[in-house]
């Protein structure tokens, strides 16, 4: 943090400059670098909190494109999906937002809210959209976090182990990772993916995990490897094949443990 500079008025440093020649003052600590001082540290944070699949999600108040928000009133009664990107006016992070956005109405109609969040402040995301948009032929309409002190970053952990040592070393600012929250309208934390900053991730398989996560809760079943939205699901082991029957009609048995129904869309 900022080192401790003491305050001398003018006379007294006169006086001091005439009259001292080895001026009793302690010797000064070398500041830290500029950036750093203003950079939020997990020692500044306190504990985080454990963000563990059915936690509930950190609440936080933010400044976005849209405004300011608090996270838990944003979602409201919605589902939510909250992903982070490394820094504006990046190549894989444009094409990333770009994608989402043309995602946009297949979460609406999943009852879905995104919101992004880049460790940049808030005039370099709006001028940063202009590009996305020409770039990915797009409008981006949802909002996106202006994050520049990374206190959102630490406290959803998007921050990675090596960036954290590097800053510790030399009080650089470190890059968020890409990481993906979805969060139900209880605001618990349903499902989490971590990427490293050089692998883009894949929107549909967002998608897919969200209509999995829903019909699981509507239907009350699982779903398979590779499931996607009107295939055959699982029932659960919980459920009797008897039981089964009467919920959803039929059930193809392949063994006792594996039984397939289908739900429809």
């Amino acid at each position: 943090m900022a080192s401790f500079l003491p305050r001398v008025g003018p006379r007294a440093l006169n006086t001091s400059l005439r009259t001292i020649t080895r001026p009793n003052i302690r010797p000064q600590r070398p500041s830290a670098p500029l950036l750093r001082r203003f950079l939020a540290t997990p020692s500044d944070l306190g504990e985080q909190p454990r963000l563990r699949i059915g936690s509930t999600a950190p609440n936080f108040k933010a400044t976005t494109t849209a405004g300011d928000i608090d996270f838990h009133e944003f979602i409201g009664d919605s589902w939510a999906i909250l992903f982070s990107h490394p820094a504006d006016y990046t190549p894989v992070c444009t094409t990333e937002l770009g994608a989402f956005s043309k995602m946009k109405e297949e979460f609406d109609k999943r009852g879905v809210k995104m919101i992004g969040l880049s460790a940049d402040p808030l005039d370099s995301h709006k001028t940063w959209i202009n590009d996305i948009n020409e770039v990915c032929s797009t409008r981006v309409s949802f909002p996106l976090i202006a994050d520049p002190d990374r206190r959102i970053s630490y406290l959803y952990d998007m921050i990675s182990q090596s960036d954290i040592e590097r800053t510790a070393k030399d009080g650089s600012l470190p890059f968020t990772i890409r990481s993906v929250f979805i969060i139900d309208p209880a605001k618990k934390i349903r499902l989490t993916m971590l990427y490293p900053a050089a692998v883009g991730r894949n929107t549909s398989e967002v998608l897919r995990v969200v209509d999995a996560l829903q019909t699981g809760d509507k239907k009350g079943v699982v779903t398979p490897i590779d499931w996607q939205r009107g295939d055959d699901v699982i029932v659960p082991p919980s459920v009797s094949t008897e039981d089964a029957k009467k919920k959803f009609g039929e059930v193809r048995e392949v063994k006792k443990y594996l039984r397939f129904t289908n739900v429809g869309e």
